[in-house]
């Protein structure tokens, strides 16, 4: 599904990604971790090319986002994306900002929209809010809609950016249950999070980062029993406490 090639990011004379080579599998959850300023945030907005690498390759369901004239547009309508700070329009009702982007950007009918919407509203357990306004909703809540916009987008893929770290601790755990549900959907999911806890419940693989570049990856269970790498087991042993 996910295909980088050489990929590096510089901003500057800062390179925030180096020597990036990944592949992802359709369907396969993979969990991003690593110390602030590693590169993973620029690592996934790279994937749908909210950031444009500075040098190599990377290719979406089939398709070279970084070659010449690539359809970015319709790539982005396949791979959704989750912020930090919701991003919902302020202006609109919840039902509202989750029909938008599939009527004006794939063309749904509005009924169509709507029903789709209410469906994953009532997935994230938000049924009760869908002529609120994002001012009138918790922080928790706020993000629960943001996943369930993305959803109605029926994506391939959903990229998810330390989307509880913004929160309350309190609100935390609801996202983080709307996630590992979203888990056992064939929706691949890349996630950049602190969340040790959801990396050890839902990731098939786990990415750790430091400096630009990826240092380590496997399955959870070689990460939190038996890194290998030093400055992996350093990481870990502060995050874990």
């Amino acid at each position: 599904m996910i295909k980088m090639e050489n990929v590096a990011k510089q901003f500057g004379k800062l390179w925030a990604l180096r020597d990036i080579d990944l592949e992802i599998s359709t369907g396969e959850k993979v969990v991003v971790i690593g110390p602030s300023g590693s590169g993973k945030s620029t690592l996934i907005r790279c994937i749908n090319y909210l950031e444009s690498p500075t040098e190599g390759r990377i290719t979406v369901d089939g398709v070279e986002i970084t070659a010449h004239k690539a359809p970015i547009t319709k790539v982005r309508q396949s791979v959704a994306m989750v912020f930090q700070s919701f991003n919902l329009y302020p202006h609109k009702t919840v039902l509202e900002n989750l029909t938008l982007a599939p009527i004006k950007v794939q063309g749904i009918d509005k009924k169509q929209a709507e029903e789709s919407g209410l469906a994953y509203l009532e997935r994230v357990g938000l049924t009760d809010k869908v002529h609120s306004y994002p001012s009138q909703l918790s922080g928790g809540q706020q993000q629960r809609v943001a996943i369930a916009r993305a959803l109605n987008m029926h994506p391939k893929v959903i990229l998810f950016d330390e989307p509880t770290s913004a929160l309350d601790p309190e609100m935390i755990q609801e996202v983080l249950d709307v996630m590992v549900g979203l888990s056992n959907d064939n929706i691949t999911m890349v996630v950049v999070t602190h969340e040790m806890g959801f990396a050890r419940q839902v990731a098939d693989r786990v990415i750790f980062m430091d400096e630009g570049k990826i240092v380590e990856e496997g399955p959870p269970e070689h990460f939190f029993l038996n890194p290998s790498g030093e400055r992996t087991k350093l990481f870990l042993s502060k995050i874990l406490r």
